[in-house]
């Protein structure tokens, strides 16, 4: 069973690491054994602080901005956090993960404070604690609830996980998700909590970036992905697929479309797989809007995030998106006539 098989929050879906697991060269096969094995020693914790976020949440002492970066010097993850390489203020290190983890964490929390006025995960000020070098060539970056732990990947299909802005952003949206809806991490409701890490991962990427979203390569994870891979990234939200033919990853397994959805029990029901339905929906409705992505297709998702619950599905997710653009900016208005139609396009 791969990392995401069960509510841990990884990067990499288990369609992917099972792929490798088949692989003909037995360094990869080896390697993405490994990274499968490793979920094991995660998931009882992440489960119980899925039910109850606040016990994860590590208030910062100064109530606001606070990065701890810890080295686990390529031991597993039940050795977390590991080693304090770098704190809020620190010198910058000689090692490119941590300052990476560091400057990529502290991005994300100037997003949602500036743009939605929320202090860190939890909106009190949570302290963003990420461990670095976590086992040897790791394939993987996760979020257990408490914190973020990066791979520095194999070298060969995936480079070290803190080097793309929008990994880092996803997996740390995944805690906000946690502190808002706490969507659960099945079938739609758990294609929706990738759905929203994805959205706000690129979105982080694109602010940092200055980029508007007829500029941005609504790619997830394109800094990621070593020499040895065809693929240009682990997902797109454009209707085309990221992949195919990967010699080591296979064909991108995502639909862009309603009559396309996933029904099988693999990846917890599908959250990596059809959470590319809203992603692709997400993009038609920021591109239609046009300029910054961020200003008013962003403000429209992170409401309906607010909004949703615990089991919200596609259609509730449809219905408050909507209802969401409404009230921001009116009945009729070129922004809720996006979202009307970029769900109608995608098959609702």
């Amino acid at each position: 069973m791969s990392c995401c098989h069960n509510p841990i929050h990884c990067i990499l879906p288990p369609y992917i690491l099972d792929r490798m697991a088949e692989s003909d060269d037995p360094k990869v096969r080896a390697i993405a054994v490994a990274a499968i094995a490793r979920s094991a020693s995660l998931r009882a914790t992440r489960t119980t602080l899925a039910q109850m976020p606040a016990m994860a949440a590590i208030p910062s002492a100064v109530g606001k901005k606070e990065r701890l970066v810890y080295d686990l010097k390529n031991r597993g993850s039940s050795f977390l956090p590991g080693t304090l390489v770098r704190r809020e203020g620190g010198a910058k290190s000689k090692d490119p993960a941590v300052n990476e983890a560091y400057d990529y964490s502290g991005l994300t929390y100037d997003f949602y404070l500036k743009l939605f006025n929320r202090n860190s995960l939890d909106d009190r000020g949570m302290t963003l604690i990420s461990s670095v070098h976590v086992a040897r060539k790791y394939n993987n970056a996760f979020w257990n609830g408490e914190q973020m732990a990066y791979g520095d990947g194999d070298g060969v299909i995936f480079t070290r996980f803190t080097k793309s802005i929008d990994v880092v952003g996803h997996e740390l949206t995944h805690g906000v998700v946690t502190h808002t809806c706490n969507l659960d991490y099945k079938n739609e409701s758990g294609a929706l909590n990738e759905h929203f890490a994805d959205v706000f991962g690129s979105l982080i990427k694109q602010w940092k970036k200055k980029q508007t979203a007829a500029k941005a390569d609504w790619l997830i994870g394109p800094d990621i992905m070593a020499p040895g891979a065809k693929a240009k990234a682990l997902r797109t939200f454009k209707d085309e697929p990221a992949y195919t033919g990967d010699p080591y990853l296979g064909d991108d397994p995502q639909p862009k479309h309603l009559k396309d959805k996933y029904t099988g029990g693999d990846d917890s029901g599908g959250v990596h797989i059809n959470s590319g339905i809203p992603n692709h929906a997400f993009f038609l409705v920021a591109t239609t809007i046009g300029g910054n992505a961020w200003d008013k297709a962003g403000r429209i998702w992170y409401r309906t995030m607010l909004a949703l619950n615990q089991k919200s599905d596609f259609n509730q997710m449809v219905s408050m998106s909507t209802q969401s653009a409404a009230t921001l900016f009116g009945n009729n208005s070129p922004e809720h006539k996006a979202v009307i139609k970029a769900w109608k396009t995608v098959g609702f």
